[in-house]
């Protein structure tokens, strides 16, 4: 019997995964660019977060571009009843590993396929689409087009959910007119709090939220009074960060990524770790 359940489920879209996840970015090159340097250990850390109980990946076919899921698919396919894989869309990467938008119907509708014949799926369950008025955080502007669009693959049985990332408060709003929104994944982390009104408003709606760089991404989260909480507990510094955005609202899903076995079975100890009020506050003062 896996631990994560610890942690956790929630259900969104049709389906009731473990709140600890796996994000599958790390699995490209550096950069998120070309193959990994050992690709043996990333079908290795794959398969053992599935036996641990992962039952949400998130991935991307820009993630490479095409290798995460490339190589989702050698290491899972055919995969099991109760995981869910979740893609993103509306970027492309250029030759020199630039992220550009790709938000024309030609494009989305190409990296649905895409994704579709990566992974080897007849159907994805939830494709978030990436807003990309500003690579670097969310910024205004109509979604209405890339989301009809979706919504067009949705009616053919290509996609059964629709989520959306890297957007405003805004968007998630006029978002729902168009589609069902079952997910937002939006950076956010013990010291990016940027989101905190909007998160609060996702729980109250039984929507997911999916906090991207969980661990301050290529930068990790350094912190005198995260390590001291972490000390005292004893746990890493990261460890206690992921257990903060648990116990932070019921629909927080994580999905911390990482290419090694060893750093993969930290992450999901998380599971086991519960923060005492006094660790709370320390922290919600960062």
């Amino acid at each position: 019997m896996s631990n994560l359940a610890k942690a956790g489920t929630f259900t969104f879209g049709s389906r009731t995964v473990n709140r600890l996840g796996y994000g599958a970015m790390q699995l490209a090159g550096k950069g998120v660019f070309g193959p990994p340097k050992d690709r043996a250990e990333a079908v290795a850390v794959l398969r053992e977060a599935v036996e641990s109980g992962v039952n949400h990946i998130d991935t991307s076919d820009f993630y490479g571009p095409h290798v995460t899921n490339q190589i989702i698919k050698e290491a899972l396919h055919p995969y099991r009843d109760d995981l869910v894989i979740v893609t993103k869309i509306g970027a492309r990467r250029g030759p020199d590993a630039s992220w550009n938008p790709a938000f024309s119907k030609e494009e989305l509708t190409q990296a649905v396929h895409d994704n579709l014949r990566n992974l080897g799926l007849d159907a994805i369950e939830v494709v978030n689409l990436r807003a990309m008025f500003d690579v670097h955080g969310p910024a205004e502007g109509s979604l209405e087009e890339p989301l009809t669009v979706l919504a067009d693959l949705q009616r053919q049985g290509l996609i059964k959910h629709i989520g959306l990332s890297n957007v405003t408060a805004k968007q998630v709003a006029d978002g729902r007119k168009i589609t069902e929104i079952v997910c937002v994944q939006n950076q956010y982390n013990l010291a990016h709090r940027g989101d905190d009104t909007l998160v609060d408003a996702l729980a109250a709606a039984g929507t997911a939220y999916v906090p991207f760089f969980p661990l301050g991404g290529f930068s990790p989260l350094q912190s005198t009074t995260l390590s001291d909480v972490a000390a005292r507990l004893g746990a890493t510094p990261l460890q206690v960060a992921l257990a903060w955005l648990l116990q932070r609202a019921p629909n927080i899903l994580l999905i911390p990524g990482t290419s090694s076995r060893a750093h993969l079975r930290e992450n999901l100890a998380v599971a086991d770790i519960a923060l005492p009020p006094e660790a709370l506050t320390a922290l919600e003062a960062i």
